[in-house]
């Protein structure tokens, strides 16, 4: 991006550290009686003192002024930004899909603009996700947030954005995801004259990689391609406002300083980016399209070993190889919830409808799978291995029905007449054809 120089570091999950002016990164001990350069030594712990090591995550800030110097939150309106669980909601058990966003207004900013879709479990209890959409039309100007409910998974879909944050900057484009930890303030500067997406936010345990078990060592999302900012801040002294989410609500706070003011750091908690390009995918060399499970990115468990409170699938460019198969997803229904965007191209299983920028919800047990036109191409194509491009789909799968909100399940945006998707698919059977004949 002109005008802007951005570094990072490698590598995810790990204690990373950077300082922005040599010599204030605090070295043998994380809070000497004095820290360099008259900051102030400060820990941010994201999880329970004594969790697992291999779980924990915590970060020492050293910054100019200590985040306990505020003034007092107040409630502000939440607008349509609203947090499980949703008391006026739809518990919905039709498959809901919704075309994108019309355009922005002028002058809405990145915390104006977000939306929610549906949600589940309870943000109180740190149980279950938010699904949101942003729809910016202008940067974020003495203006910050933070979640204090989850961490926030950004997918952007159209403009690239550069999110400013307490451990530094972080350049996002269409292709790319980022992941703001809980508690964490930033803002967001549009690099364009608007930027919007997907937003998960996530009351969980905070994202890691997924297992990999018989894939190997090599598979899906490499640890070293995940990019965390390095040390950036502002020393500004001026009335900015603090927007924190808590409890469902939103608060706010003037303050006569920049929160983004951290020189130093090292730690596991913070903010990070990734590149969908760089995510290896695995493939059915046989026969039978895989389950989605094996194109997870990121997920976040639950007490459950297996059922995830949310995992993060991403379906990039890939080869098609499979033999003797119905190739794109078969008609299914599952136990878990499934909340589909796409970025840009066409999903592999609908032909038309679903388009970038648009969302779908197949709530638990919702039959869904190929529309008519893609079941009859699919069924009679020439088997040969075929490269799927220029198509980026992704999908929210977490373990609990989501509740749709009543903006979004009254949105002018929402297409009543999904259903027809399905319906010219014809009675087919026919027991005289020696082929339909079980052997």
């Amino acid at each position: 991006m002109t005008g802007h120089d951005f570094s990072y570091l490698h590598g995810f999950g790990n204690e990373h550290f950077s300082e922005a002016v040599p010599g204030t990164l605090v070295w043998g001990q994380n809070s000497p009686q004095r820290a360099p350069l008259g900051l102030y030594a400060e820990q941010h712990s994201a999880t329970a003192f004594t969790e697992p090591r291999a779980v924990n995550r915590r970060s020492w800030v050293y910054r100019i002024v200590p985040s306990a110097r505020h003034p007092r939150f107040s409630r502000i309106d939440n607008g349509q930004f609203v947090s499980a669980p949703i008391e006026t909601g739809v518990v919905d058990p039709n498959r809901l899909r919704w075309d994108p966003l019309p355009p922005a207004e002028s002058g809405v900013d990145f915390i104006d603009s977000i939306y929610t879709v549906a949600a589940n479990g309870d943000a109180l209890q740190r149980n279950g996700i938010g699904v949101h959409l942003y729809n910016a039309s202008a940067s974020m100007v003495g203006r910050y947030f933070s979640d204090s409910d989850g961490e926030l998974l950004l997918v952007p879909q159209d403009g690239a954005v550069v999110l400013y944050t307490e451990f530094g900057r972080l350049h996002v484009r269409p292709g790319e995801i980022a992941v703001i930890g809980r508690g964490i303030r930033f803002r967001v500067e549009l690099c364009g004259v608007s930027a919007r997406g997907y937003i998960c936010e996530n009351y969980g345990s905070a994202f890691t990689l997924p297992e990999l078990g018989p894939i190997g060592a090599n598979g899906l999302a490499h640890a070293r391609d995940f990019l965390y900012p390095t040390a950036w801040f502002e020393d500004v002294n001026e009335s900015i406002q603090v927007v924190q989410k808590f409890g469902g609500q939103l608060w706010a706070a003037d303050y006569d300083h920049s929160p983004l003011d951290v020189v130093a750091w090292h730690g596991s908690h913070g903010a990070y980016k990734f590149d969908i390009a760089r995510f290896n995918v695995m493939i059915s060399g046989g026969w039978d399209h895989p389950d989605p499970s094996i194109f997870t990115v990121l997920t976040s468990p639950s007490a459950i070993p297996g059922r995830a409170n949310v995992d993060f699938a991403a379906f990039p460019p890939r080869w098609n190889v499979a033999e003797h198969s119905f190739r794109p997803p078969h008609f299914h229904r599952n136990v878990m919830t499934e909340f589909m965007g796409l970025v840009e191209g066409v999903h592999d299983s609908k032909s038309e409808g679903f388009v970038p920028g648009g969302a779908s919800l197949h709530n638990m047990w919702a039959a869904h799978g190929p529309d008519l036109e893609t079941f009859e191409k699919a069924g009679s194509a020439e088997l040969v291995p075929q490269k799927m491009e220029n198509t980026l789909a992704f999908m929210f799968e977490t373990q609990l029905p989501l509740t749709t909100s009543p903006f979004a399940h009254r949105a002018p945006h929402r297409q009543i007449d999904y259903d027809f998707s399905w319906a010219n698919l014809r009675h087919n059977f026919d027991a005289t054809v020696p082929g339909n004949r079980p052997e």
